[in-house]
């Protein structure tokens, strides 16, 4: 290969990789996304250039490069059978995107809603567990997060690594969940102690926790509902 034709050593300008870091994926060319895949041209082309070769050869149609074999790909000179597999790899992965529904964001309204949401996940467990709801602005569910599990009777919950997590998951609230395998659904002193202390860092960190709910299988208890938040 020809000295120069690597993308590390093009003028920043022309680096693709360098371009999606500094300007953001989306003003990138289809040339340039794949020339990313490929790493590298052939002794006569660049690899924007070689992909840009690739594409006029699909008139430009993803859905119709989406159809080509390794074995097509690969009679390109300069696609070896590993950059033809990060093609097909990759365009495999945008077809079976779209082939999948983005699934609904469900939306927190109630302590009910936050019950029957986190439900699947601590229905008829013999231990605690202690998991965390984290909301967007809108209250929909960005994610479930299980922080720690405990014994049959209790579990602890370290309030630096929740906020760790909403910090990390963009949270702008979130509802704390523990259940209670034997079915008392009464907040023990600790319970309450605990919620104190992650009520308090929460507004600290402007992510407020919004509820607290002791799950059972028979029912749960809303440290919100009863005006202990």
């Amino acid at each position: 290969m020809e000295k120069g034709l690597n993308i590390l050593s093009w003028a920043e300008e022309d680096r693709p990789r360098e371009k999606l870091l500094l300007k953001g994926r989306s003003v990138l060319s289809d040339a340039e996304l794949i020339a990313i895949l490929i790493g590298s041209g052939s002794s006569e082309l660049s690899a924007v250039d070689l992909s840009k070769k690739i594409l006029q050869s699909v008139n430009h149609d993803l859905n119709f490069l989406a159809r080509l074999s390794v074995k097509d790909l690969t009679q390109f000179k300069g696609i070896g059978e590993a950059k033809a597999i990060s093609i097909v790899s990759a365009l495999e992965l945008g077809r079976r995107r779209k082939a999948t529904e983005p699934a609904k964001r469900i939306k927190i309204q109630s302590s009910k809603d936050a019950y029957e949401s986190i439900a699947p996940e601590l229905l008829d467990l013999p231990t605690e567990q202690f998991w965390v709801i984290m909301l967007n602005r809108s209250n929909h569910i960005i994610h479930k997060r299980n922080i720690s599990q405990g014994g049959v009777s209790g579990t602890v919950a370290d309030p630096k690594l929740i906020f760790k997590k909403a910090l990390d998951d963009l949270a702008s609230g979130i509802i704390l969940v523990h259940n209670h395998p034997s079915g008392n659904l009464q907040p023990s002193h600790a319970d309450r102690q605990l919620t104190k202390k992650i009520v308090e860092a929460g507004k600290l960190l402007e992510i407020p926790v919004l509820d607290h709910i002791i799950f059972a299988d028979n029912g749960y208890y809303s440290f919100a509902d009863e005006g202990e938040l």
